[in-house]
C-alpha cells in the first residue's frame, strides 16, 4: 500500500497542490472537472496505491487551493499548467492523463501538443454544448444564492453548493459518502468563491465551443462516461472515436458525471488496463 502524499508546488508559475502516489508504472497525471479539485480523485487514488501504481493529482489553476486564474483566455493557461506537469512528472513520454469535465478537455488539449502514453477523457468537456453550465446556473438554489442581496454565511453557502452538486453529478447520491459532498463544497469559503467560479464559467464557456484539433491526437484514447451523465452529453464522444486512430469508448451503468467518485473500483480498473485493453481489442 504507497502511502499518498499532499505538497504543493510550481506549475507553469502557478502554486497549486498535489496529491501524490510513489508507486510502479506509467505515471497517472489526474485533472478534475470545473470547480472541483485534486480531492474527487482521493477514492481512485486510495485503490491505485493499494495496487502500487505510481499517481499524482493535482488542482488546476483558478479552482481548489490553486493560485487563481490570470486575466485573458482560460484554456491557454490550463495547457501551459498541464505541460508543465507532464515536463515535472514525466518527462520521458511515458505519463497517462486522465480528466474529468473540463479536465478531460484539458488532457485532449494536451495530448494534441505533447507525446504521452495515453489519455482518458472521463465525460469531457468541448464536444458537445456545455450543459453543465445551462443546468447549473438555471437550478433555483445557485441562482438565490447569487441574488440574495445580503450576506450570506459560508455554512448556508456551503450546503447551497454541496445539495447542487449531490443532484447534478451523480446517479444516485445516497451511495456517494458524505465526506466526497463536505470535500467539494468546502473549497467555497463564501458567496464571493461561488460568483468568482460563476464568472470563470462565463469567460470560459466560449471557449468550449470549439475546442480540439482531434486529428493532431496520435496517443491511444480511451473515453469513458457514465451512463447517466446529465453535465456532458455523450454523443460527443462520436467525433473522437472518428478522429483518433486508437480510441475506444467505455460506458459504465448506473453513473453519472463523476465515474471517479460514483464507480472508482471499476474506473479504478480501467485505469490499470489501458493502454493495453486497447491493444488487445485491436
Amino acid at each position: 500500500m504507497q502511502p499518498l502524499f499532499e505538497h504543493r508546488l510550481e506549475l507553469a508559475g502557478f502554486e497549486t497542490r498535489a496529491l501524490e502516489l510513489e508507486g510502479q508504472g506509467p505515471p497517472l497525471i489526474l485533472l478534475h472537472g470545473f470547480s472541483d479539485s485534486a480531492d474527487t480523485w482521493r477514492l481512485t487514488l486510495d485503490r491505485l496505491g493499494r495496487r502500487d501504481r505510481r499517481a499524482v493529482a493535482l488542482d488546476m489553476p483558478g479552482f481548489g487551493t490553486a493560485d487563481a486564474l490570470r486575466p485573458g483566455p482560460v484554456l491557454p493557461q490550463l495547457d501551459e499548467f498541464v505541460l508543465a506537469a507532464l515536463a515535472q512528472f514525466a518527462s520521458d513520454g511515458e505519463a497517462i492523463v486522465a480528466g474529468n469535465s473540463l479536465g478531460g478537455c484539458v488532457a485532449m488539449r494536451a495530448a494534441e501538443r505533447a507525446e504521452m502514453a495515453g489519455i482518458v477523457p472521463v465525460a469531457p468537456a468541448g464536444l458537445d454544448m456545455a450543459r453543465w453550465f445551462v443546468l447549473i446556473e438555471r437550478d433555483p438554489l445557485i441562482r438565490a444564492l447569487l441574488a440574495s442581496p445580503v450576506p450570506l454565511p459560508g455554512p448556508l453557502v456551503r450546503a447551497v453548493v454541496g445539495e447542487a452538486y449531490r443532484r447534478f453529478a451523480f446517479r444516485d447520491a445516497r451511495g456517494v459518502e458524505r465526506l466526497v459532498t463536505k470535500t467539494f463544497a468546502g473549497h467555497f469559503r463564501d458567496r464571493a468563491t461561488v460568483r468568482r467560479i460563476h464568472s470563470t464559467a462565463q469567460r470560459l464557456l466560449p471557449e468550449l465551443k470549439d475546442p480540439f484539433r482531434l486529428e493532431r491526437i496520435r496517443c491511444p484514447v480511451l473515453l469513458v462516461w457514465g451512463r447517466h451523465d446529465l453535465l456532458v452529453f455523450q454523443t460527443g464522444a462520436e467525433r473522437v472515436l472518428d478522429a483518433a486512430p486508437a480510441a475506444r469508448l467505455e460506458v459504465i451503468e448506473d453513473c453519472g458525471h463523476c465515474p471517479q467518485v460514483e464507480r472508482p473500483e471499476r474506473f479504478c480498473e480501467l485505469l490499470l488496463d489501458f493502454p493495453g485493453s486497447l491493444r488487445q481489442a485491436a
